[in-house]
C-alpha cells in the first residue's frame, strides 16, 4: 500500500514554542507543514495570519500546505504566497468565482487547493477537477481542533476518487479533521493522499514516532 503524505496542523502546537515545535516536524517524516488560516467570518474562530506563518516559514524546512478558512481569499494569497506558503487551499463555499481563484494560485506558483466542508458535495468539482491540485475534504466542520471525524467522509473519498481517475487527473485528496490511527488505514485504502493531523500529533506523548506511526500504518 502506497504510504500518504503527512501534515501535522500547527494550529495544534504549543504557540508559546512555535520554533521547537516547528523543528520538531523538521526531525519527524511529516511531508508538510499544514498552517491554518481563520478569519472569524468564514469560520467561527481566529487563529493566526501573515506573521505567523512567516515565521513559521523561517524554521520550517518542509513545505508549508496553508489552509485559507478566510471570506475573500484572493485578497490574501499573494500575501501568504510571499510568506511562505507552498500550497493555498481555499474553500469552495467561499469562492463564487472558484476557477479565476485557483488560476491565480498557480500563477503565483503555489499548488492550487481547494477544500469542501462536511455537506458541500464532491460533484460541484467535476468541471475544474483537472485544475485543482489538491482536493481536502473536511472530515469536522471547521473552525476547531479536536472535534469527531465524520463517518461520511469515507463515501465522499470514494467518490471524488473515481471523479480524479475518471478525469485522468493527478489531483491529490488531503483529509483534514479527526485524522488518527483508527480511521487512517480506512481513509487510504478509500484514496486518500494526504491525512492532516493536529491534536492527534501535538497532544501525543511522542509526536515524532506519532507521525511516523501514521505515515506508516
Amino acid at each position: 500500500m502506497k504510504k500518504p503524505l503527512i501534515a501535522p496542523s500547527v494550529l495544534a502546537s504549543d504557540f508559546a514554542n512555535l520554533q521547537s515545535e516547528v523543528e520538531m516536524l523538521n526531525r519527524s517524516t511529516a511531508d508538510w507543514i499544514h498552517v491554518d488560516i481563520m478569519d472569524g467570518i468564514f469560520v467561527p474562530n481566529i487563529s493566526f495570519g501573515i506573521p505567523v506563518t512567516e515565521a513559521i516559514n523561517r524554521h520550517a524546512q518542509k513545505p508549508l500546505d496553508v489552509h485559507l478558512m478566510i471570506e475573500k481569499p484572493e485578497n490574501y494569497v499573494k500575501a501568504f504566497h510571499e510568506a511562505g506558503a507552498a500550497s493555498l487551499t481555499v474553500h469552495y463555499e467561499a469562492c463564487p468565482h472558484l476557477h479565476r481563484n485557483i488560476q491565480q494560485i498557480k500563477e503565483l506558483g503555489c499548488k492550487a487547493g481547494v477544500a469542501l466542508n462536511p455537506h458541500t458535495k464532491v460533484d460541484l468539482l467535476a468541471d475544474i477537477i483537472q485544475d485543482i491540485d489538491i482536493v481536502l475534504v473536511m472530515s469536522v466542520n471547521p473552525g476547531f481542533g479536536g472535534q469527531k471525524f465524520i463517518e461520511k467522509t469515507y463515501d465522499k473519498v470514494k467518490e471524488l476518487k473515481e471523479m480524479i481517475n475518471l478525469a485522468g487527473s493527478n489531483t491529490l485528496i488531503e483529509i483534514d479533521g479527526g485524522v488518527n490511527q483508527n480511521n487512517a488505514k480506512a481513509l487510504i485504502d478509500a484514496g486518500a493522499d494526504v491525512l492532516v493531523a493536529g491534536s492527534f500529533v501535538f497532544k501525543s506523548n511522542d509526536p515524532v514516532s506519532t507521525i511516523s506511526d501514521l505515515k506508516n500504518v
